[in-house]
């Protein structure tokens, strides 16, 4: 696997490569802390990253483009989804990682399925999951597959229940699972997601057929973007035993701005997150609030990006 560009950010590298049926994004990023991003009650700046070596985030396609059309996101700019090869899933990880051979270990290398593309149409994203944990030698993976639970993909069932063995059974709970949901008025879902995501009724009967969470639980993510969060009706299909809430910033893409999608106030700072971290833990939701740098977002290291889209 090629590099065609490398385009270096505050925290990282962006790269486009050269993967069997085309053009793939993947990233190289370090990491400010949990101390800087996570729950803080201040502003969120630019400071020096974590080393490598405690912990390294990866970030790779699992599609050429996307089919899901999320209007928040740019990658649908880069035309349909079709699947990254097995080969193509490894390399990008390889390729990252050899960006710094000097680095022989490290405490926490996570490996987020989330940059072009909707991994769950992907089956070889679980292979690739399993074979990096031992590509990966001195390096402690974490893998995460975030996805938006695609309505038509009639496999989408056996996706979750594969990659939740993976993460229980071969990663000791050590793997994340995060579904997209930014808003529990599903009116509003249909909107953001061009109707190509289930109903959270579905997603519901779903996730109550998988196994308990081992090690870490199943995370519900919220995108704060002014949408309808419900904490009751959410505890009533989602068990605060088994599934966390992640707050996050509506991030700064293109086609986000272009549709009038934000965050309200100055996402760097934690107001704009408070009240609904409050309802969420009122009815037994663990919360975790992560918010951006104005770089982290300027940079565009986060999901809903595509350079591919507008900038190469």
């Amino acid at each position: 696997m090629d590099i065609l560009k490398n385009i270096e950010v505050p925290t990282g590298n962006i790269l486009i490569v050269k993967g069997e049926l085309g053009k793939l994004e993947c990233l190289s990023l370090g990491d400010y802390g949990k101390d800087v991003n996570l729950n803080q009650h201040k502003k969120v700046i630019h400071t020096d990253i974590l080393p490598l070596s405690e912990k390294w985030v990866c970030t790779i396609s699992t599609q050429y483009g996307c089919s899901s059309g999320c209007i928040f996101c740019d990658v649908p700019k880069c035309g349909p989804g079709i699947n990254a090869t097995l080969n193509d899933l490894l390399n990008q990880v390889m390729m990252v990682k050899s960006m710094h051979d000097d680095i022989k270990t490290c405490g926490r290398f996570n490996i987020h399925y989330a940059r072009m593309g909707e991994p769950t149409w992907n089956t070889a994203v679980l292979d690739s999951a399993i074979l990096l944990k031992y590509e990966l030698s001195g390096f402690l993976v974490h893998p995460v597959v975030s996805t938006m639970m695609p309505r038509k993909n009639e496999n989408l069932a056996r996706f979750i229940w594969a990659w939740c063995h993976i993460k229980n059974e071969y990663y000791n709970g050590e793997a994340g699972l995060q579904l997209s949901i930014n808003s529990t008025n599903d009116k509003e879902r249909i909107a953001m997601f061009s109707g190509n995501a289930l109903d959270l009724v579905s997603i519901s009967k779903i996730m109550r057929t998988m196994p308990k969470p081992v090690g870490r639980k199943y995370t519900l993510n919220f995108a704060i973007a002014g949408y309808e969060i419900d904490a009751e009706y959410l505890a009533r299909l989602f068990d605060p035993r088994d599934f966390i809430c992640k707050l996050t910033p509506m991030h700064k893409t293109a086609s986000a701005l272009k549709n009038g999608i934000e965050t309200n106030g100055d996402y760097t700072e934690s107001y704009p997150y408070e009240e609904y971290e409050s309802t969420l833990k009122d009815v037994g939701f663990d919360v975790l609030t992560f918010i951006a740098s104005k770089e982290e977002d300027d940079s565009r290291i986060t999901c809903g990006n595509a350079i591919l889209a507008d900038r190469e």
